[in-house]
């Protein structure tokens, strides 16, 4: 027989940026493993500098990096680790982006603009990342953007989960805040048990960013515990139009859950003032004390990640965590 047989076995390793260690370090007690030991730092310039303290020759490289405020300086830490790992001769890399960076920017609405949601999908690729894996893209078909594996990861169930316990779903309405989120309320409807839906008619002027007009209601909300469900929440206007609106069509009253909580400045003081009962958020990104008050309820997404990164390393079904719906 000619060649070479060997018996090495496989190799899981699991590498966090700086921009949300915390949730690295849960991700790792979920699959009982350490961290890789990395140092990082910046340079006086700016320069972010990288280098992994132990070997990740032939391992399976994890490189989990969340993409909060400073975004830019967080998605090229996340280039330079997978760029450092590349040329360690890692055997297989995947950029794990919890809320994926610039998702919104995922198709042009006029002439000249960018589609910068496939900038980085080619930034990561190019780096040497051989898959991504994320959480409620703002999209799903931005899945296409890259090429090669993609695991899109839901957090639904464990939202869904939660709010089950808030709300009596004989007297409830899942509500989306805009036309485009039906598809997603009616899933939230179904899973929990035929809930009726509604939507938020809503109208946004594409010359200013954060900036949307909710205008009225479509559907039955009058003495309902309204469940008005997004992917992202950033400065909260969308969602507290919607939850104005939803309160003044005679909703009881109103819980919000998403994925994302950005929550950039005047999110919170809006969000407050807004007549909300709840705010349901997973921990995607980072959620300083500034940024909590007492309406908000953060939700681990660990469990859901530790789990997707074990069936991908044991080249198992990431779909089958989520009953094949997705």
């Amino acid at each position: 027989m000619t060649g070479m047989q060997v018996s090495n076995d496989k190799r899981l390793v699991l590498v966090s940026g700086r921009a949300h260690p915390a949730l690295a370090k849960h991700v790792a007690e979920e699959l009982g493993i350490d961290l890789l030991p990395t140092t990082i730092y910046d340079f006086a310039n700016s320069e972010i500098y990288v280098r992994f303290e132990e070997s990740v020759r032939g391992a399976d490289v994890f490189i989990l990096q969340s993409h909060p405020d400073p975004i830019n300086k967080w998605l090229m830490e996340q280039l330079i680790m997978v760029d450092a790992a590349k040329r360690a001769s890692a055997k297989r890399i995947t950029a794990v982006a919890p809320c994926y960076p610039y998702a919104r920017q995922d198709k042009k609405h006029r002439g000249r603009e960018p589609v910068s949601a496939r900038l980085v999908a080619d930034l990561l690729k190019t780096a040497g990342a051989d898959r991504i894996m994320s959480v409620d893209l703002h999209a799903a078909q931005s899945q296409g953007f890259f090429d090669g594996p993609v695991d899109h990861l839901w957090a639904m169930p464990t939202l869904v989960e939660y709010v089950r316990t808030r709300i009596d779903t004989e007297n409830a309405v899942v509500v989306s805040p805009d036309a485009g989120r039906i598809k997603v309320a009616e899933q939230w409807g179904n899973r929990l048990g035929g809930v009726p839906l509604a939507f938020v008619h809503k109208t946004r002027d594409i010359n200013n960013p954060n900036k949307a007009t909710a205008n009225r209601v479509v559907g039955d909300v009058i003495g309902r515990t309204a469940v008005i469900v997004d992917d992202l929440i950033d400065t909260a206007g969308t969602i507290c139009g919607a939850v104005r609106v939803v309160l003044e069509a005679g909703a009881k009253d109103v819980i919000v859950a998403a994925t994302h909580g950005v929550l950039s400045d005047p999110a919170v003081a809006r969000l407050q003032e807004s007549g909300l009962r709840e705010l349901v958020i997973t921990d995607t990104l980072p959620i300083p004390p500034d940024k909590r008050f007492p309406q908000l309820t953060v939700l681990p997404i660990a469990p859901i990640l530790a789990r997707a990164i074990d069936e991908v390393f044991e080249d198992g079904s990431v779909t089958s965590l989520f009953d094949g719906a997705y």
